[in-house]
C-alpha cells in the first residue's frame, strides 16, 4: 500500500477494520490502531473506522477481559454498522477472517487483506489472548508498512 503521508497534498490514510458483529477481534484491532497512531503521532495522518456487516449488541466479555489486561479498556465501546460510504472511502480494508463479503463492493478501488484470525468469541482466556497478541504484532505490523 503506498500513500503520501508527507507531502504537502497529503490526505489522511482512512484504515478499517471490519468484522461480522464487530464484538470482538475488529474491536480489538482498532484500539491498538488507536494506540498505535498515537503512540507514533499519526493523528492527523490516519484516520481509523471499525464496524460490522451485522453488528452484534455488545462487545464479548472475554475480549473486554483479554483488552483490560493490557491496559485498553473496551468496557464502553458498542458494536456498530459499517456502512458503504465508509468503506468507499477507505484506502484499506481489514477483515478479519469471517465472512463479510458485503464489506468490498464490487467497484471498490481500495486494498482489502484478510487476517484470517478465529473468532475469540466464547473461547477460554488463554485462547483469547494469543488472538489479541496476534491482533496487536498486526496492527504494529501494519503500522510499520504505512509509516
Amino acid at each position: 500500500m503506498t500513500h503520501d503521508l508527507d507531502g504537502p497534498d497529503a490526505t489522511p490514510t482512512r484504515i478499517a477494520f471490519v468484522c461480522v458483529q464487530n464484538a470482538g477481534r475488529s474491536q480489538m484491532a482498532y484500539a491498538f490502531a488507536r494506540r498505535e497512531r498515537e503512540r507514533r503521532g499519526l493523528d492527523d495522518r490516519i484516520d481509523l473506522f471499525t464496524g460490522g456487516t451485522q453488528p452484534a449488541d455488545h462487545v464479548h466479555e472475554e475480549v473486554v477481559a483479554a483488552m483490560d489486561a493490557v491496559g485498553l479498556d473496551l468496557s464502553g465501546r458498542t458494536p456498530r454498522e459499517i456502512t458503504f460510504e465508509e468503506i468507499q472511502g477507505c484506502d484499506l480494508v481489514v477483515t478479519m477472517g469471517c465472512s463479510a463479503e458485503d464489506v468490498c463492493p464490487a467497484g471498490w478501488a481500495g486494498e482489502n487483506r484478510d487476517w484470517g484470525l478465529e473468532d475469540p468469541d466464547g473461547r477460554p482466556p488463554a485462547e483469547v489472548a494469543a488472538i489479541r497478541d496476534e491482533i496487536e504484532r498486526r496492527v504494529h505490523d501494519l503500522f510499520e508498512e504505512v509509516e
